[in-house]
């Protein structure tokens, strides 16, 4: 696990990028040299039926659905399936899914953590303290690796929401790191739970101030973290659990398309500079999946040959910025006439503009649902 940490030095803040990694002037991925390690698979998430194909295959937990997820998020099937993940993924990816790549500006330095088949967890240092919150602990053994190599104190699990594949390492995390503290929704069974947030509650780590959002749609209880820049010269930084991800967004397992929405607009309402770290390494099938709904869309173009590029490389493609999601997210262009007509929606008399765009993210969500790689 300790492997993935050495992909090379962080970019500072600022420093020049190369075209497809360009964020508002400034950058944080760098040219990482390929591990070498087994080509990334398809699949393998804890809830299942979120899965999202790379190549001619079914989900295998698509055709219980409902009931697996029923039975995944209430009972211990679900913990004894995470361990099963866990196992499987340390096994094929020894060095982790992706290379990551960390971003640095002065004072923070956040390290992805690429974790069992296509998540991440996020590693978040005030490098001056050298105190560090952890958001989505995956795979305790990987973060503890991680933990270790940077030789940081950690003071923080920030945990998005209850699924095992975001929570499962809060009780071994706690265990060794005593002073611990362990922070999300109380409306989700979030193991581990010390400190439950209220929305736009604000924990210090350090001189790190981390801002709590209530984002309810993918669970009742899901929660994204903000890590205000600011005062280190950086920008916003969301770090989106089951949210948002690059060029999509998360199943509505426990939500509305209305409530799912309203957390979307949360999201976009943090400024388009904010920097977008999802919870998965979903890039390459969304932008696909993108691209068959808006046939004409060059930014959507641009995004997913330097994807593609990526993945091919074993890179990780994360961050991306909302100001870049907005111009190819489906998800986040539900306003737009034509991703509209491209899904056949028109807005009915008397319709209120909010629930239109309900509709239409209920039927990219739908159709994104059924949508199966070739």
């Amino acid at each position: 696990p300790a492997g993935l940490l050495a992909a090379g030095p962080a970019r500072p803040w600022g420093q020049p990028a190369t075209l497809g990694t360009q964020l508002l002037g400034r950058n944080c991925h760098q040219p990482a040299r390929p591990r070498g390690s087994p080509e990334p698979r398809s699949g393998g998430l804890p809830e299942g039926v979120e899965y999202i194909p790379t190549r001619k295959a079914k989900n295998p937990m698509k055709p219980v659905g409902v009931a697996w997820y029923s039975l995944y998020s209430r009972t211990r099937l679900g913990y004894f399936f995470y361990q099963w993940q866990v196992k499987k993924a340390r096994e094929r990816y020894p060095h982790g899914h992706s290379v990551p790549q960390p971003c640095r500006f002065p004072g923070v330095k956040i390290l992805p953590i690429p974790v069992l088949s296509n998540n991440y967890s996020y590693l978040v240092i005030d490098t001056g303290s050298s105190r560090a919150a952890v958001v989505d602990p995956s795979d305790p053994l990987v973060v503890q690796a991680a933990i270790e190599e940077e030789g940081v104190m950690l003071e923080a699990i920030f945990c998005t929401h209850k699924h095992w594949d975001h929570s499962g390492g809060n009780a071994s995390l706690r265990q060794r790191h005593g002073s611990c503290k362990v922070y999300g929704s109380s409306l989700d069974a979030i193991p581990e739970l010390t400190n439950p947030l209220a929305d736009r509650e604000k924990v210090s780590v350090g001189c790190l101030t981390f801002e709590a959002l209530t984002t309810p749609g993918h669970t009742v209880g899901h929660m994204a973290y903000v890590l205000d820049g600011g005062p280190f010269g950086g920008p916003p930084c969301l770090f989106s659990g089951d949210l948002l991800f690059l060029a999509g967004c998360g199943k509505l397992f426990e939500g509305s398309p209305e409530t799912m929405l309203a957390s979307l607009d949360v999201a976009v309402g943090l400024g388009e500079d904010t920097l977008l770290w999802p919870g998965h390494e979903y890039a390459l099938e969304c932008l696909t999946f993108a691209s068959l709904l808006e046939l004409d869309n060059p930014a959507l173009e641009q995004k997913l040959q330097w994807v593609t590029q990526q993945r091919q490389e074993k890179r990780s493609t994360c961050p991306s910025t909302l100001r870049e999601e907005q111009t190819y997210n489906p998800f986040l262009r539900t306003h737009r006439p034509e991703l509209q007509a491209a899904l056949g929606l028109q807005r009915g008399g008397g319709e209120h503009p909010d629930a239109f765009r309900a509709r239409v993210l209920k039927e990219v969500r739908r159709r994104k649902d059924l949508y199966k790689a070739t």
